[in-house]
């Protein structure tokens, strides 16, 4: 796919970072939240299982069948609900329960910034939801930094391309295994797929069969879906004489971006940059922050112009420091793409998140089973993802 310069695009994207809503309105929303306070705090776990079992990454074996998590429901006392994943677990959010029942939803999530307090973490997802029931309106659109009648729908990859050539162990599926997994994906909606790399720092010896595979499966889905993008990740296996090998052995192919090609370190990503805009990978987005995030050297590789697009957890880093870090990154031209692998919840909430504050090239899609939750509007259409407009989230749990 032709794409402009990945700072061209950043630019043209971006824009000028627009002025919040109105005191005005945020008052009238906050005077709505005010009305309503906690009255039952419950829990539930639900199916999130994946549509087939996952294997292997550069770093860890075998990912299984997908998760069943508990998530958090919340009701106000004038008969608003809201749900979402809990950020730690059932006991944090029983820690705090004396804390927030009986308080007003105000005081304890501002629509213009966020959970008020650090210890609300565990409700992040939660709160928001609830607050979007009660104000009658999306999250993308409460979280939007200006007024919007639409969110920004970007493009979505499928994130569950992994080693599935190397199992199992005692007759492995090769390459073939990847062309069916991608069929699917592609017959689900998906027109981006990331594929995982690294297979030498770990599976396959020598190192070089590992390389050599990785370029081979690569080559290989480029040519079965031409109409796709390729997204690749190591999941910091490869050091940066072999993430320039594998480079090398797939010039040619137009990468959409390379994802924690090692431990993000200032010498190493100086080597890939110029490696990279001198050898036709120019507009391929440089991404990391997802493993163990460095933040200063992160930091130091968006100034020196050596990093696109940044990578921490929805759930890890929380939706309210994301608002206030994208913010952040698109007055610095910094584009971003949460993380979201392991739940289907995750795709939605970045979904959202993006849809009101843009700032992303692309988002990761965890497709999961949906026996527990109606995912409504968010659906998979033409390679994008639809963000719902509905009350919060957009998603209902399945009686």
């Amino acid at each position: 796919m032709n794409r402009m310069n990945r700072r061209q695009f950043n630019t043209a994207v971006l824009g000028v970072v627009a002025t919040a809503a109105s005191s005005s309105l945020r008052a009238d929303e906050n005077e709505a939240l005010a009305e309503h306070r906690i009255a039952d705090i419950s829990f539930r776990r639900i199916d999130l299982t994946w549509p087939r079992r996952v294997g292997r990454n550069a770093v860890k074996g075998v990912h299984g069948d997908g998760p069943r998590s508990e998530v958090c429901i919340l009701k106000t006392d004038l008969g608003a609900t809201g749900w979402g994943m809990i950020r730690g677990g059932r006991k944090s959010v029983t820690d705090l329960s004396d804390r927030i029942m009986g308080q007003p939803i105000s005081t304890l999530l501002d629509p213009g910034r966020g959970i008020t307090a650090a210890h609300l973490m565990p409700l992040d997802f939660a709160l928001h939801d609830l607050a979007g029931v009660i104000l009658e309106t999306p999250v993308w659109r409460m979280v939007a930094d200006s007024d919007r009648d639409e969110p920004h729908v970007v493009p979505i990859y499928s994130g569950m391309i992994y080693f599935d050539d190397l199992d199992p162990p005692e007759a492995p599926a090769g390459i073939d295994k990847l062309i069916e997994e991608c069929r699917w994906d592609y017959d689900y909606g998906y027109r981006q797929f990331k594929m995982k790399i690294g297979r030498g720092h770990k599976w396959m010896k020598p190192a070089s069969a590992g390389l050599e595979r990785d370029v081979q499966a690569v080559r290989t889905i480029a040519k079965e879906f031409p109409d796709c993008d390729i997204l690749v990740d190591a999941n910091n296996g490869y050091t940066i004489d072999d993430c320039l090998a594998f480079l090398e052995g797939v010039k040619g192919i137009p990468l959409f971006w390379i994802e924690e090609p090692f431990h993000e370190n200032v010498a190493d990503y100086r080597r890939l940059h110029t490696w990279a805009e001198e050898n036709g990978f120019e507009r391929t987005y440089l991404a990391d922050g997802e493993a163990r995030p460095d933040s200063p050297v992160l930091e130091q590789l968006q100034r020196e112009g050596l990093l696109d697009v940044r990578l921490e957890d929805i759930a890890g880093l929380g939706f309210t420091p994301w608002r206030q870090l994208m913010a952040t990154l698109k007055q610095q031209n910094i584009l971003a793409s949460p993380h979201t692998w392991g739940s289907g919840l995750k795709t939605i909430y970045t979904a959202h998140l993006v849809g009101g504050m843009g700032n992303a090239p692309t988002i990761e899609g965890v497709t999961c089973s949906h026996a527990d939750v109606d995912f409504g509007d968010n659906v998979i259409r033409d390679g994008k993802l639809q963000v719902s407009s509905a009350p919060g989230f957009g998603l209902t749990l399945k009686d």
